[in-house]
């Protein structure tokens, strides 16, 4: 069991945060290494997830048992994959944004809550923001996706979700005044485009626009489009004034909030 207000990361995206009594599992990506083809249009041909899960079959079963709610940021495989379909029981509690509703009532969970604005869970508030997955047709065929704020008593905890710098990041920032941001770096890219997910430039705009929040960077070298790794984000963020406030956890790794 997680300490009180605390965060692990388990893999890429795939978190466990724990705030008050209530620990929720954020888009579980709970396949095998190599279980899934790799991300098309990339560099490389690497099948992804590129890692193990951290814990055991056992371990992982434990997790779940111990989890409150799932937390769905969007719907694409290295966020929630087949794996995790077939694991969560159905009637697990799902929070989601609206536009995934349907399909995942359609895969069969019966517990599922759309966040349009803000949900009160117990002593829980949660906001839904929004992001932008890439720029250009990229970004629009990418579809959309929230990111997510919590609240609980005086910690607010905002998950930025797959998104670039934007204008609606800086919103969320300037909104919430977030004690700790929990940003997915990794530059994910295809052959042709920009980013879609934030790089150390971006991650240098989030520590800018707020100088207060503590910065928790994930999802990197587990799929085969994200390009920036984390040895590669340190080197990066070492001559930008703003290490000390970045966190870059490995697999498995807690951090308290």
């Amino acid at each position: 069991m997680l300490p009180q207000n605390s965060v692990q990361l388990l893999r890429h995206a795939t978190l466990l945060l724990r705030l008050g009594e209530r620990t929720i599992l954020v888009d579980p990506m709970l396949a095998q290494k190599e279980a899934m083809p790799p991300i098309e249009n990339s560099d490389n041909d690497r099948r992804i997830p590129m890692t193990d899960f951290p814990f055991s079959d056992a371990d992982q079963q434990r997790i779940i048992q111990q989890i409150d709610a799932v937390l769905v940021t969007h719907l694409h495989r290295d966020h929630w994959d087949q794996a995790a379909r077939d694991i969560l029981p159905k009637d697990t509690l799902l929070f989601c944004q609206p536009e995934d509703y349907d399909t995942l009532q359609g895969q069969g969970f019966n517990r599922i809550h759309s966040i349009d604005h803000r949900l009160i869970w117990g002593k829980l508030r949660i906001h839904r923001t929004d992001g932008r997955h890439g720029t250009g047709e990229i970004g629009q065929a990418m579809g959309p996706v929230s990111g997510f704020v919590f609240q609980y008593g005086d910690h607010t905890v905002y998950l930025a979700g797959d998104t670039i710098w934007c204008p609606e990041v800086q919103h969320a920032l300037n909104l919430w005044q977030p004690d700790w941001t929990i940003v997915n770096a990794g530059g994910a890219q295809f052959t042709e485009g920009d980013p879609i997910t934030m790089t150390d430039n971006d991650l240098y705009e989030v520590a800018q626009t707020n100088p207060t929040t503590h910065i928790i960077a994930v999802h990197m070298d587990t799929i085969n489009h994200c390009h920036l790794t984390r040895e590669q984000l340190r080197e990066a963020l070492q001559g930008k004034g703003i290490s000390d406030r970045i966190w870059i956890p490995e697999d498995g790794e807690v951090i308290p909030l």
